[in-house]
């Protein structure tokens, strides 16, 4: 499920693939709606309706390019959709409308002197599909049209994943194996569209459902790589999963995070915290649409985020579902 998920291609405000592979295998397992923005909200039985009301919130976009211009020669400038790094994005391939096309840059024997000490900016970058003109571009580019990362899904080493779009299709991986599965509790799961623009769905979604707890499935930056150490390696591949206490979005509900370790601990499942306050997810807009709700932030580490070669272990997605069995038959709902 992961690979057909992480291979599917949607950009924020272009999920249509995603939520349609999310309705098809959750459509018999629960009660469903989508909202104006595109969100799926799920509502899944339990054996028992709770006293607090809980809810799980995973995004189904990813980072992508926009075509933003094609110029007379037929090459496509583009800008990110989400917060994507230059200097991930030089020589990549990627995908408009079925068709490959090259990320390309001046090459470096024509580089200035100041150019070749500089990352350049990504207004200095430029699609190539090939194209002789701007005509023959706009047979099969518009602008406005998404590029995507071209991206294996593969396994390697000792137990690791890479691929484009973990980020967070591990986390609708997750609920969709939850909505499948006999739960103790009612329980309510939000698919949100647009996290990597300003969290958009989840604002929206959060304020539809009102719920007393929520928990943030998602995929958060490890730098556990040559050259970092200490707490600057953020979380590390391998530690399961990572329970944030603050980032800069959010500060998260102490007793849930207390909780959530306490949890683990007594079932031996290994979970770690997040060292460094950076980034953000949907809990910064959960946290406070409406009356407000509890939040917890679960995520899987992941390195190299926001690229074409995001890594994961697989020991840290087991271990992510041990906890969250574990917690939604906990006190959680009392």
């Amino acid at each position: 499920m992961l690979k057909e998920l992480c291979l599917l291609n949607a950009a924020s405000g272009s999920e249509q693939s995603v939520r349609d592979y999310v309705i098809n295998e959750i459509k018999n397992h629960c009660e469903y709606k989508i909202d104006a923005l595109g969100s799926i909200i799920a509502y899944k039985k339990g054996r028992k309706t709770p006293d607090k009301s809980v809810m799980l919130c995973a995004h189904m976009d990813e980072v992508a390019f926009i075509v933003t211009y094609i110029t007379d020669d037929g090459y496509l400038r583009f800008r990110p959709v989400g917060g994507i790094d230059v200097r991930a994005v030089i020589g990549r391939t990627v995908e408009i409308n079925g068709h490959r096309g090259v990320i390309g840059v001046k090459a470096v024997h024509l580089l200035s002197d100041d150019e070749a000490k500089t990352v350049p900016d990504i207004s200095d970058l430029y699609i190539d599909i090939g194209a002789k003109s701007r005509e023959q571009a706009l047979e099969c580019v518009s602008l406005g049209d998404n590029a995507y990362f071209v991206s294996d899904y593969i396994e390697f080493g000792d137990g690791f994943i890479k691929s484009k779009a973990l980020d967070d299709r591990i986390g609708c991986m997750l609920m969709i194996e939850l909505i499948k599965s006999d739960l103790e509790y009612d329980t309510c799961f939000c698919f949100n569209v647009q996290e990597e623009v300003g969290l958009r769905g989840a604002a929206c979604t959060s304020f539809a459902v009102q719920s007393d707890i929520s928990i943030v499935l998602e995929a958060t930056t490890a730098a556990d790589i040559n050259g970092v150490s200490n707490g600057d390696r953020c979380c590390v591949l391998g530690d399961g999963p990572v329970i944030s206490f603050m980032d800069g979005r959010t500060v998260y509900d102490k007793a849930l995070y207390d909780l959530a370790f306490d949890i683990a601990a007594r079932n031996g499942i290994r979970a770690q915290t997040k060292t460094v306050i950076a980034g953000g997810n949907d809990a910064g807009a959960v946290q406070v649409s409406g009356r407000g709700s509890r939040v917890l932030a679960i995520s899987l580490p992941s390195r190299y985020i926001h690229s074409a070669v995001s890594t994961v272990r697989i020991s840290d997605i087991d271990e992510t579902r041990k906890l969250l069995k574990a917690l939604l038959t906990s006190t959680l709902y009392d």
